[in-house]
């Protein structure tokens, strides 16, 4: 899984997870598109705060239990306040969020040693985030690249 796109991912990990629920069909695509964009938003929220870069390197190498994440928590919380209550999806809802720690489960794992330097580190969070595009190194400004990949992100709403 070199070449990860994680919004991609996290979508069809939601839609997995999600089949197992009966949802009104006119609703699916607001609930699977909440659902991803929830977690999505969770991670990206996080890396912008201090010490979320390595909450999400825990989270994304599996070493940390997912549901006990402040991540997933927030993911959770961004479903609830952004889906849940706009379309008042009520004990459907419930059934919904309660899919949030085991899709994030599946998050870990995947984000690996991406840019050949022996070790897992903000750089490779960064290619991972991007897809896979290792265009992005810490020898081009790592601050530059994080301001830009996370504006990118921040800005998919």
């Amino acid at each position: 899984m070199a070449n990860i796109n994680l919004s991609d991912f996290i979508l069809k990990q939601v839609t997995s997870s999600a089949s197992k629920v009966d949802i009104p069909s006119n609703l699916k695509d607001q609930v699977l598109g909440g659902l991803s964009d929830s977690i999505f938003g969770s991670l990206t929220q996080t890396a912008t705060k201090k010490g979320g870069i390595d909450e999400i390197k825990e989270l994304l190498t599996g070493k940390a239990d997912p549901a006990k994440s402040s991540i997933t928590s927030l993911a959770g919380n961004l479903f609830t306040k952004n889906v849940v209550s706009k379309l008042n999806l009520g004990s459907l809802g419930t059934s919904l969020t309660a899919l949030i720690p085991g899709i994030m489960g599946k998050l870990g794992g995947i984000l690996k040693d991406q840019d050949g330097d022996g070790d897992v580190d903000l750089n490779d969070i960064l290619i991972t985030l991007k897809g896979g595009n290792k265009s992005t190194s810490a020898s081009s400004g790592l601050l530059g690249a994080a301001t830009s990949i996370l504006g990118g992100l921040l800005k998919k709403k």
